[in-house]
């Protein structure tokens, strides 16, 4: 197995911010052949998801239906920091994905992408990838 960390600097409150080629090159310094890709984001307000990667208005359309089913204010929210609409949005995508690894590339569609998705930016984030697997067997 093999674990790096890489930071990814976000600019706004909410972004997606692809991070694809930053695991690409993680697969590739690890020179496991053949395996799983694990990427992690230890953040509480942020999260991990495949989406397509072709057309911006996708991130756009992604960012603005998570703005209305959850409204950044709400009256009911007890939370101090005023973020807890943020911690809602990384619940609901999730804090990690898995994606497969084959002839040492990641096996993704022709449209995806990976993605930090950030909801109470602009923050440092760290990205964790392990991959699981092993080397050229020929």
């Amino acid at each position: 197995w093999f674990m790096e960390t890489f930071t990814v600097r976000t600019t706004t409150h909410a972004e997606y911010v692809e991070i694809t080629h930053q695991v690409r090159e993680q697969v590739v310094q690890s020179g496991i052949d053949s395996g799983v890709a694990h990427v992690f984001v230890p953040h509480t307000t942020a999260g991990i998801t495949i989406n397509e990667n072709a057309d911006p208005s996708v991130v756009h359309d992604m960012l603005a239906d998570l703005d209305r089913l959850i409204p950044t204010r709400q009256s009911y929210y007890q939370h101090r920091e005023g973020n807890s609409a943020s911690h809602l949005k990384a619940s609901l995508v999730g804090s990690s994905v898995s994606v497969l690894v084959d002839g040492g590339r990641l096996v993704l569609g022709t449209w995806q992408g990976i993605y930090l998705c950030e909801f109470d930016g602009p923050r440092t984030r760290k990205i964790h990838v392990q991959l699981i697997g092993g080397g050229d067997t020929e």
